[in-house]
């Protein structure tokens, strides 16, 4: 009997000696994982953007990463800038002391809505192989879709790490209006270094404050952040099949062709004739473009439009533009280059109707082509003469 209840006691005790290892481990787990949750939150989301496999394991991509299907196109729409930058060519290769290096930034027509990486227009000036002072020139295409001058701010202060030697930044109307700013998701979620580049240029972008967003330790957790750790991990594992098949985005065979029968209006968003005002155009904005280049020179292009002849075509020229509104914002864009010394091409006409393809601002091949001739005879004759 003696044994017997020894024999329990022994039993009890081993098993509180378990209970109480068990609890030591979970303790000890939680405390890593706060401290790991610490770790991650005072170093930022940005930060772990940087690790990727792109041009390393993958070939770096020749777009920033955007899309709505990614499991037909290897390629989805993510905020985290860090990590897009880190997917694209750009960063894996080293500029030598033989290249001059151009960037492009801008809206869905500089990505290349519909086009392959080799018809869009740095596609078209990287295989043309120009040369600028003896350097053999080499074009990045770090355009990305949705219309703000904001976004394409945002884009190039990120992108000035790579030193280019010159950028072309293609621009049209829907992106000035102040109201259009910070529609663009991927300015939405990195309002602090909108904030970052207003405080840094003394700027106010166009009279708009965004603010720096409310922040905590828990949204800069892992657990808050575990949105955004998904999208990193994704992208990764996209680059499986973008490596094998080059596809970063869907290439249908049929698709709705961009409007030319147009409504009876005379309206541009909430103005009516005969004024555009300019107070409410981001031209501001501009000046941040400016002042984040800083010597390395613009090209500003106001980038080709659809010029319709169907119905309602004697008041306006496409989907988004009325002629009266457009017209003055043209004037007002040669008057903006001139006063601040831009090199500034006007290229809004130069490509016909029937070669746009789904948008009033997207281009087919050959129309892309077009636009890159007007490019490369500024480029050649202006930019880099011999």
């Amino acid at each position: 009997m003696t044994g017997q209840v020894a024999k329990n006691e022994k039993e009890i005790n081993g098993n509180g000696n378990k209970q109480i290892r068990l609890s030591m481990v979970v303790i000890k787990g939680l405390i890593l994982f706060l401290i790991f949750n610490l770790i991650f939150a005072a170093c930022g989301s940005r930060g772990v953007g940087k690790i990727s496999l792109y041009n390393y394991v993958f070939p770096g991509r020749f777009r920033l990463p955007f899309g709505e299907n990614p499991a037909e196109a290897y390629n989805f729409s993510l905020n985290n800038l860090d990590a897009m930058f880190a997917s694209h060519l750009i960063s894996g290769i080293e500029k030598t002391a033989n290249e001059y290096r151009v960037i492009l930034i801008g809206d869905s027509s500089t990505w290349g809505i519909l086009l392959r990486p080799e018809d869009t227009l740095s596609g078209l000036l990287n295989i043309r192989e120009l040369s600028c002072n003896g350097r053999l020139i080499r074009a990045y295409n770090l355009g990305y879709p949705t219309l703000s001058l904001t976004k394409d701010v945002l884009v190039l202060e990120q992108a000035m790490q790579f030193e280019p030697d010159l950028i072309i930044w293609p621009v049209t109307l829907e992106s000035f209006p102040l109201e259009k700013q910070l529609t663009s998701p991927l300015v939405a979620k990195n309002l602090n270094i909108i904030q970052h580049i207003s405080d840094k240029y003394g700027l106010h972008l166009g009279g708009i404050s965004p603010g720096k967003p409310a922040s905590n330790v828990y949204d800069k957790s892992i657990v808050g952040q575990r949105r955004n750790i998904a999208d990193l991990l994704r992208l990764q594992l996209f680059g499986v099949m973008w490596s094998a098949t080059g596809i970063d985005q869907i290439y249908p065979t049929d698709y709705e062709r961009a409007q030319v029968n147009l409504e009876n209006s005379t309206s541009f968003h909430d103005w009516l004739p005969p004024v555009l005002g300019k107070d409410k155009l981001a031209f501001d904005i501009l000046d941040a473009g400016e002042k984040i280049a800083g010597d390395v020179p613009i090209l500003l292009i106001n980038e080709p439009i659809l010029i319709s002849n169907g119905e309602n075509s004697d008041i306006r020229y496409n989907f988004y533009y009325p002629r009266w509104a457009y017209d003055q914002y043209r004037r007002m864009l040669a008057e903006y280059s001139i006063d601040h010394s831009l090199r500034y091409l006007d290229l809004w006409d130069i490509v016909p109707m029937v070669e746009f393809t789904n948008s009033s601002i997207h281009l087919t091949p050959l129309g892309e082509t077009m636009l890159a001739e007007k490019i490369i005879e500024e480029i050649r004759n202006e930019i880099c003469p011999r």
